[in-house]
């Protein structure tokens, strides 16, 4: 009897230890994070500020691949398909939950087919426009594009993005119709705004960050409910006459469905480390957002709640491909 109930703990002894292995293991070979939008782009920036330090903690390193296109639904379903041992994963915005609302063939369920690893950040976007368009704020800008209906061009890095839609929200809460041009990355739509290619775009703070002090861009409100600390003085939609207006993005960091727990747990804990130490969080104040963390489970329920909220927004705002 003695020599069972041995055998029994030994196995037990040997289970856990092995147990403890595996999750002190991973990583085991190098990290790839799928950004599914090009480079240059507020997800982007985010991406490789956290990869650099998620390398150091981990001791792997860790690879950033934008695989841009179809509203982030390209990259999205190469790691829906991986394998889900964490060693590829995906940093979504809120386009995440607003694709399906907007393609009729979505290759993947954005709730079921992942895992939720950490929400990172929440940031507004703000309104651009060229120098040359002769507008200094948004109800100049609303007046020009109801006097030159489908002629005013609004930027943005996809069919289907956030940019897309918060540039469709706008249209259809001032009753204006301005003209969508989409690009493969917000970096593009940028470069062709500032060039004067076309008149506008709904951009990620860093973009603005980069453009608006130089004066190569003007800044004409935010899209949050409050100002932002980064560029202070410019006000918000609703301060500039669009009532209700408020539309804020965030980024979260996701693993294909079935990624075990210890492996999720560990990704999570290292990512609040980084992006709490004061250093990551200051550069992720100067990339123009605002580190915003939860648990797994918290994230699942966002994601959950917001597929809704988008869901409504598209359906309010008449918004399709074009």
């Amino acid at each position: 009897m003695k020599n069972i109930l041995s055998i029994i703990c030994t196995a037990a002894a040997l289970t856990l230890t092995h147990g403890q292995v595996l999750a002190q293991a991973y990583p085991t070979k190098p990290v790839k994070i799928v950004v599914p939008f090009g480079p240059g782009g507020f997800t982007d920036v985010v991406a490789r500020i956290l990869g650099v330090k998620l390398g150091e903690s981990l001791g792997q390193s860790v690879v950033i691949e934008n695989k841009p296109g179809a509203g982030s639904m390209i990259g999205s379903d190469f790691v829906a398909k991986a394998a889900p041992d964490g060693h590829t994963l995906l940093i979504v915005s809120s386009t995440h939950v607003i694709s399906p609302w907007i393609y009729k063939n979505v290759p993947y369920d954005p709730i079921k087919s992942f895992t939720p690893v950490s929400k990172l950040v929440d940031s507004p976007y703000v309104l651009l426009t060229n120098p040359k368009v002769p507008v200094k704020n948004v109800q100049e800008f609303i007046a020009l594009a109801k006097a030159n209906p489908d002629k005013v061009h609004f930027a943005s890095s996809g069919n289907g993005s956030a940019q897309h839609l918060i540039g469709g929200l706008f249209a259809s809460m001032t009753k204006t119709q301005l003209k969508h041009v989409p690009y493969r990355s917000s970096n593009l739509a940028s470069t062709d705004l500032v060039a004067g290619v076309v008149e506008s775009s709904f951009a990620g703070v860093p973009n603005a960050l980069s453009q608006v002090p130089n004066g190569r861009l003007n800044a004409l409100a935010v899209t949050s409910a409050k100002r932002i600390p980064q560029l202070p003085n410019v006000p918000t939609m609703q301060e500039a006459g669009v009532p209700g207006y408020d539309a804020t993005i965030w980024l979260a960091m996701l693993a294909p469905a079935g990624t075990p727990a210890h492996i999720v747990t560990r990704l999570n804990s290292e990512i609040a480390k980084i992006m709490n130490n004061p250093e990551n969080h200051k550069a992720m104040f100067d990339a123009g957002v605002e580190v915003s963390l939860s648990t797994p489970e918290a994230m699942s329920q966002l994601m959950v709640s917001e597929l809704d909220k988008w869901g409504k927004v598209v359906k309010e705002a008449g918004i399709r491909l074009e």
